[in-house]
């Protein structure tokens, strides 16, 4: 039995690959992109969001402890409107104090949160970049040559359409078509 090859269009894997080649152009970046994201926005928690908020509460700290001082001062002047004014302000640097500190312990439990959340999933984007650049750029490579194959194929078929005509065999079982003609009038 014969098997040939029923190659109708080469254009509809060209069209393929060009549509393979470009998704992969825009997928890379996206993943890069999608991880220094990621990295920028740990960073941001861990440095400089950190830095922030310890700062602010050594000055709350410092602020408190002056408020606290002015009110002690106060205490002992007996100035009751002094007094009355100093331990508000006492009371303002305290919880200024403990606002900082909220953000400090909830900062610290963001950055917990998104090392937990994120790690699998930078995981993922991980194994899909390294699908990409190597198994598909693999498969474009495979359907180009692919492609070459098919067009080489192509033209082997069209320069040699098919196999040459064996003649029939005549009643006598022989393959001369003439020898059983009549020879012509003359």
């Amino acid at each position: 039995m014969e098997q040939r090859a029923q190659v109708t269009s080469v254009e509809a894997i060209e069209a393929f690959r060009s549509c393979l080649i470009v998704y992969l152009t825009k997928a890379k970046p996206t993943l890069e992109e999608v991880t220094n994201e990621v990295q920028r926005t740990r960073h941001w928690l861990q440095n400089d969001q950190r830095a922030h908020w310890e700062k602010e509460v050594k000055l709350k700290r410092r602020d408190l402890e002056q408020a606290e001082a002015e009110l002690f001062s106060a205490r002992l002047s007996k100035v009751s409107q002094a007094y009355a004014l100093q331990q508000m302000a006492a009371q303002r640097a305290q919880r200024a104090v403990q606002h900082a500190e909220d953000k400090l312990k909830l900062l610290k439990k963001w950055d917990r949160e998104l090392e937990n959340r994120s790690e699998p999933l930078l995981k993922l984007v991980e194994h899909l970049h390294g699908y990409l650049s190597t198994d598909l750029v693999k498969a474009t490579a495979y359907l180009t040559e692919m492609i070459k194959t098919l067009q080489a194929y192509a033209e082997v078929q069209v320069r040699a359409p098919g196999p040459a005509p064996v003649p029939a065999a005549a009643p006598d079982g022989s393959t001369d078509p003439n020898q059983n003609q009549p020879p012509p009038a003359a």
